[in-house]
């Protein structure tokens, strides 16, 4: 289908509040990439961990950031929020310690058989389950996220888009949801736009920062997959 009109850029300014030196988001759905970068810096120990409480407060950003892509998106969003929401119970559950870090919790709930499901369905899902669909949105973001980092300033934003998606989720998604993805990329708005949504400065600052937090959410991602193919839990349904 043709693409719909581009939203302006007056619809996608989010306000901001400079306070110390350092600009925060006022309003509460609005995306900052400097605290996303925080939380990704933060979520891989010493040894080599992925500690669950950054990394979800890493995903609340990128949400956000799903967020200001457009009502459009908004049914992938909303998954994603139901997703972090399974996890934060698990992280503040009374097996809390099992859920410190994804290794742990792979130790944990392979240990004690919790990734058997019964007639194909489990009271709720596991955090395995859970995290492997959260890792591989990760890995759209992550693809997209480069795509605008690395473009021209005329670059389409919704090739970048259908590219990163093409080259991730697609492949575990039906051909609706594909369908939907391809007219929701159609509504984005340009780069310079992206750029400044980052709320970080100019668009070189965004880019900038950009390059400082994209290799942390590609260590984090790596680990995981690694540790995900070892156990043969990349294809959990």
């Amino acid at each position: 289908p043709p693409c719909l009109r581009r939203r302006p850029l007056a619809e996608l300014r989010v306000t901001c509040l400079r306070h110390g030196g350092v600009v925060t988001a006022m309003a509460a759905g609005a995306f900052s990439l400097r605290e996303v970068l925080a939380a990704f810096q933060t979520c891989v120990s010493e040894r080599r961990e992925v500690l669950l409480g950054p990394y979800l407060s890493g995903w609340r950003g990128l949400i956000r950031f799903l967020h200001s892509l457009g009502a459009m998106f908004g049914f992938v969003s909303k998954d994603l929020v139901a997703k972090v929401q399974i996890m934060e119970s698990y992280c503040g559950g009374e097996r809390r310690e099992e859920y410190a870090s994804v290794q742990a919790m792979v130790e944990y709930e392979l240990g004690n058989g919790l990734l058997a499901r019964q007639n194909g369905a489990g009271p709720r899902d596991s955090g395995c389950r859970t995290v492997l669909r959260l890792h591989r949105a990760l890995r759209w973001l992550q693809l997209f996220l480069e795509g605008l980092r690395t473009g021209r300033e005329d670059s389409l934003t919704s090739v970048i888009c259908m590219d990163s998606y093409n080259a991730s989720l697609a492949t575990y998604h039906p051909w609706y949801i594909r369908k939907a993805v391809a007219v929701a990329s159609c509504t984005l708005p340009n780069r310079n736009a992206f750029l400044e949504i980052m709320n970080v400065g100019t668009p070189e600052e965004a880019v900038a920062m950009l390059g400082e937090a994209i290799p942390h959410i590609c260590e984090v991602y790596s680990i995981t997959q690694e540790l995900f193919a070892q156990h043969q839990l990349l294809n959990l349904p």
